[in-house]
């Protein structure tokens, strides 16, 4: 039958009504597999006398954690302290992925270094770390910090930095100057990156020198120097004889350095890894081709290959950083305060297992989902555009 000039295809050989009711079809299976199994789930909570609920987080908590961002004490309730937990891997999660990434770059890179020595060093680290358990080395650097000595005989580096079993102490910028002294570094930073982007793209398409943009920088650095120096209003610690302890600066506790320790060195030797197969799918010709405009070996890897290596290096890098993430859940191995240890304690003391559970899912799902997002978005910014 032909009806406006075109056939009438029968709905059992159209494929597009086949497309949408298999669509429907797992849907329709999906949605009841999860109703049988809330089905299950209250009967089973009904028969032992328990109710589905979160009123438990405004209970009191009733236990300390020895390491807080915020202002905590037991009487607070559950819901203050998984708080206090997540900001604490939060900030594992945070400062882990910066060093993490510095580190990783530093040694990949050292990996096509002209000395011998760098190259076998960088190698060895990375067969070592890769090949033994990250839970294994965490307990190794446990280890390392609790052998400090304590705080009267604390080790101190350049009078300003003390390491003992307390933890570790550190200058760290203080006050409204402290406050508008890291402004102006982040600004630093955005300017100098904007303006090496700039040089590189003279160099490379005009075939400058990039001298005026080299000096930009140079007085980018100059400020940045001299805020470091003397604009972040830096408070250092001190050694309080008459009370035995050391007063100001900033205090990283023994456990919280042992976690970012453990997985800034465990996860940089992937990413080392990453960084080097990245910079080897680079053609040789593009090495060779830098190499007869006359630049050195180190403006030829910043200028020509490390950039054309990131659309291979960004896609493997964001799973590291989302293992970095949900490895940070070994806190508990080194009594770090992270929000599944503290969680752990909510689920021991109030029973709620299927609530703590979902709580403890859905907030490494949604973190591990907005790294996802933001390295997708980077990685469309350095990927090759068809004109």
């Amino acid at each position: 039958m032909v009806n406006n000039g075109k056939q009438n295809i029968p709905l059992w050989r159209d494929d597009r009504f086949w497309r949408i009711a298999l669509q429907v079809l797992v849907i329709v299976i999906v949605v009841s597999v999860f109703a049988l199994l809330g089905g299950n789930l209250t009967r089973n909570l009904r028969q032992t006398g328990s109710n589905f609920g979160f009123d438990f987080l405004n209970t009191s908590a009733g236990f300390n954690i020895l390491d807080s961002l915020i202002p905590y004490n037991p009487s607070d309730p559950y819901s203050r302290v998984l708080l206090a937990g997540l900001l604490n891997s939060l900030r594992v999660m945070f400062f882990g992925i910066i060093l993490t990434t510095i580190l990783g770059i530093t040694i990949g890179l050292a990996r096509f270094s002209d000395n011998w020595l760098l190259r076998q060093l960088s190698f060895i680290y990375v067969e070592m770390v890769r090949n033994t358990p990250l839970l294994l080395q965490l307990v190794f650097w446990y280890g390392v910090f609790v052998q400090l000595p304590p705080v009267k005989e604390s080790l101190r580096v350049l009078n300003s930095i003390f390491l003992s079993k307390q933890g570790i102490f550190m200058p760290w910028p203080s006050g409204i100057q402290g406050i508008i002294g890291l402004g102006v570094l982040i600004i630093c930073a955005i300017a100098a990156f904007i303006m090496w982007k700039k040089r590189t793209k003279v160099i490379v398409e005009k075939g400058e020198s990039g001298q005026s943009q080299l000096i930009t920088l140079v007085m980018i650095g100059a400020i940045a120097l001299l805020t470091l120096t003397v604009g972040l209003n830096w408070q250092r610690p001190i050694f309080n004889p008459t009370t035995n302890n050391i007063e100001g600066g900033l205090r990283l506790t023994i456990e919280f350095t042992t976690l970012l320790v453990g997985l800034v060195v465990y996860t940089a030797a992937y990413i080392a890894e990453i960084v080097r197969s990245g910079i080897q799918s680079v053609p040789k010709g593009q090495w060779e081709a830098a190499r007869s405009l006359g630049l050195k070996s180190s403006l030829v890897m910043q200028l020509v290959v490390f950039p054309q290596a990131l659309r291979v290096i960004i896609p493997p890098l964001n799973s590291q950083y989302l293992n970095l993430a949900k490895n940070s859940s070994l806190a508990i191995a080194v009594a770090y305060a992270d929000v599944y240890n503290v969680a752990n304690t909510t689920f021991n003391q109030t029973g709620r297992a299927i609530e703590v559970m979902l709580i403890i899912m859905g907030t490494y799902l949604s973190i591990n989902l907005l790294i996802s997002l933001g390295m997708n978005q980077l990685n469309r910014t350095v990927q090759l555009r068809e004109r």
